[in-house]
Parts: C-alpha cells; structure tokens; sequence
C-alpha cells in the first residue's frame, strides 16, 4: 500500500522551495512567520491553486502558492471568490 503523497520528497522539496521564495501569503497578503510552529494559524502551508479534489495536481510549481494555515483552511476546496447572491430576481 502507497504513503501519503504529501509525505514524500517531491512534496516535501516543492514545499521547500516555496518557503525559500519568501512570498507573503495569496489569500490576506501578508508576510508569513516561517518560525512558527506547524500548527500555529498563522503558519506557513501550501495551496493548490486547483484544489486537488478538484484535479489539481499535487507537485506542479504551478499550482502551489503560500497561505497561511487559518487561510487555506478558510478557502476550502473553492478556486476563486464565491459569486454574492442578489436579494431578488431581476
């Protein structure tokens, strides 16, 4: 039976990378305490710009960016910002 993907070095290096970038995080915009303990809200985590539930892929640099834990865990599996509902028909 195969690992969990996101606990093997490919994951573990995209992961390294992004830290290394430096970037403040895609979701609030600011910067990101890399001293923090993983469990910490305001810890580094990587998204995936297409959620993985939704076909994403795991390893691809381009679809991993910065976010802080309470944002990635705010965003959820969603892709972009939910359309605002009009109070009536039109």
């Amino acid at each position: 039976m195969a690992g969990n993907p996101r606990n093997g070095r490919p994951y573990r290096r995209l992961v390294a990378a992004l830290k290394a970038l430096g970037l403040p995080c895609a979701r609030c915009g600011h910067n990101i305490n890399l001293k923090l303990s993983s469990r910490h809200p305001m810890s580094f985590t990587l998204d995936h710009v297409i959620p993985l539930s939704k076909g994403g892929s795991l390893l691809d640099p381009a679809n991993a960016r910065p976010m802080h834990r309470r944002c990635n865990s705010s965003k959820g599996n969603r892709t972009g910002p939910q359309p605002l509902k009009t109070s009536r028909r039109w």
